[in-house]
C-alpha cells in the first residue's frame, strides 16, 4: 500500500549501495543505509585526496559507479559594471562584477582526478547571489546513464556520462527575493525530471520527459521566491510530486500535475526540502515564523490545513536552511540554521528529550547525513560533529576541515565526500 522512496531510489542502482544520486541522496531523507563512512578525519587523517575546483558552487556532490559529478559557476573576463537589479538586494549580497561559465564536471572517485568538465553556458547574472552561496548552488541529479542540472535562469540540462549535451531548455530569467540567488535541484522521479520554479514573479513547477528534454506538464503556484527541491513518492499507486512553498505545501500527481492535495501554514522564504517516510510527509520553515508539518498520506485529498490528515505541527525550533533527516523513525533537524538540534518522533512529534546544544558548530548551512548508525553535521566554518543516534545523541567525533561548507554530505560505501568553497574532498579510512 506504502511504496516509499526507499524501493523507488534504491532500484535505480543495481545493488543500492553504490550511488548518492540526488540531492539528499538515495532515499531523499539525507541517509546512506548501506555506507560506512569514516568517523574522525582532519588535513592530515583519512582525506583520500583533495581537489581544488574551478569556479563556485554549493551544491551537493552526487555520486554513480565511479565518478562524482559536480556544478560550479566559473568567473572569467575583466570586472564589468554590475547589471540592473531586478529584485532589491539585501545587505550582505556583492554586485555582479564578472561573467560567470556553468558547468559540470565528472570527478574520478579513485584518485580525484577530472574526468571531463562540460562548459554550458555563459552570461553575466543579471541578479546577486548570497554571499555564502553563488551561481551554482543547485545539485545535479544522475541515473548512472545521464546527468542532469538546474541552474535555474542559466537553464536545463541533461548530459550523459561523457559529459556530451544531449538537451537543454531555457526557462527565463527568475526575480529572486532579495537577490539571494537561486538553489532548488532538479527531481528526477521515475522516468520524469520535475523543477521548482518559484520567484518574484509567474511561479511554476515543471515536468519534462527526463530522456527528451519534452515538457509534459507545468502548472502555474500561487507562491513567491522559495529554494525547496521537490521530492517524489508513491501512494495507493499513485506517483505524486511534493514542493514546499510559503502559501501551500503541495501534492501534484506526477502524470498530469493535478494537485491532491495541499496544506497551508508555512513561512515565507521556505529553503528547506521536504521528506517522506512510511506514509507521511514532514515539511518546515522558518524565517518570519516557524513552522514544521507532518502529514499522513492515508486518504489526503484536497485541503488539508484543517483536517485529520494534519498528523502533527510544530510552532518552535524549526529548521529554516538545513533540510530534516529522516532516520530510523526520528526527526532531527536544527533550529533555523544555528547550532541547537532537535529529535523527534516521526509518527507522533513527540521529543522526549532536549534539544541538543551542538557547542563545537556555530552557523549551519548544510543539511544532516546518516550512516552506520552515526548523524553527521558540518557547519559554515569547516567543523563536522559526528552523533550517535541515542535517545540523548552524543557527541563521537569532532571533525576540522580547512575550508567554507555550505553544500550538504554525500555518502557512498566507506566514503564521505565533501564539497567546500574551493575544493572537494573524499573522506575514508584505509585503502579502497
Amino acid at each position: 500500500m506504502i511504496a516509499v522512496l526507499l524501493t523507488l531510489m534504491v532500484a535505480q542502482d543495481a545493488t543500492g549501495e553504490h550511488a548518492w544520486g540526488q540531492w539528499r541522496g538515495p532515499l531523499a531523507t539525507g541517509v546512506a543505509p548501506h555506507a560506512d563512512p569514516p568517523l574522525e578525519w582532519s588535513e592530515e587523517k583519512n582525506v583520500r585526496w583533495k581537489t581544488a575546483l574551478p569556479g563556485e558552487g554549493h551544491s551537493t556532490p552526487i555520486v554513480w559507479g565511479e565518478r562524482v559529478y559536480v556544478t560550479t559557476a566559473i568567473p572569467f573576463g575583466d570586472p564589468v559594471e554590475p547589471a540592473p537589479e531586478t529584485a532589491p538586494g539585501g545587505h550582505d549580497n556583492a554586485p555582479v562584477t564578472h561573467h560567470q561559465r556553468f558547468s559540470v564536471l565528472a570527478i574520478e572517485r579513485k584518485d580525484g582526478k577530472t574526468a571531463w568538465q562540460t562548459d554550458l553556458f555563459e552570461t553575466l547574472p543579471h541578479e546577486r547571489a548570497h554571499n555564502t552561496a553563488g551561481f551554482a548552488s543547485g545539485s545535479p541529479v544522475t541515473n548512472g546513464e545521464h546527468v542532469w542540472a538546474f541552474f535555474g535562469s542559466r537553464g536545463l540540462y541533461c548530459v550523459d556520462t561523457d559529459g556530451k549535451l544531449v538537451w537543454e531548455k531555457q526557462l527565463g530569467h527568475m526575480s529572486v527575493k532579495h537577490a539571494h540567488g537561486e538553489a532548488s535541484s532538479p527531481l528526477l522521479f521515475l522516468d520524469t525530471l520535475v523543477v521548482n520554479w518559484d520567484h518574484e514573479g509567474d511561479s511554476f513547477v515543471f515536468a519534462f520527459d527526463a530522456k527528451t528534454g519534452k515538457e509534459r506538464w507545468h502548472k502555474a503556484r500561487d507562491e513567491g521566491t522559495s529554494w525547496a527541491t521537490p521530492i517524489g513518492l508513491e501512494h495507493d499507486e499513485r506517483p505524486q510530486v511534493v514542493v514546499s512553498g510559503s502559501n501551500r505545501l503541495r501534492s501534484y500527481d506526477l502524470k498530469t500535475g493535478a494537485v491532491i492535495w495541499e496544506c497551508g501554514g508555512l513561512s515565507h522564504n521556505v529553503v528547506a526540502s521536504p521528506v517522506t517516510a512510511d506514509g507521511m510527509v514532514f515539511a518546515g520553515s522558518s524565517y518570519d515564523r516557524q513552522a514544521l508539518l507532518a502529514i499522513r498520506l492515508a486518504g489526503a485529498k484536497g485541503d488539508l490545513t484543517t483536517s485529520e490528515n494534519l498528523a502533527w505541527m510544530r510552532r518552535r525550533r524549526t529548521p529554516y536552511v538545513p533540510s530534516p533527516l529522516l532516520y530510523d523513525g526520528w526527526l532531527y533537524f536544527l533550529h533555523h540554521y544555528q547550532n541547537t538540534l532537535s529529535r523527534v518522533e516521526a509518527k507522533t512529534g513527540k521529543e522526549p528529550k532536549g534539544p541538543f546544544r551542538l557547542a563545537a558548530i556555530r552557523n549551519v548551512y548544510a543539511s544532516p547525513v546518516a550512516a552506520a548508525g552515526r548523524v553527521y553535521i558540518t557547519d559554515l566554518d569547516g567543523v563536522t560533529v559526528v552523533l550517535s543516534k541515542d535517545d540523548e545523541p552524543k557527541v563521537l567525533a569532532t571533525n576540522v576541515l580547512d575550508d567554507a561548507f555550505s553544500a550538504s554530505a554525500a555518502i557512498v560505501g566507506g566514503e564521505l565526500y565533501l564539497r567546500g568553497r574551493r575544493s572537494l574532498y573524499c573522506l575514508a579510512a584505509g585503502e579502497r
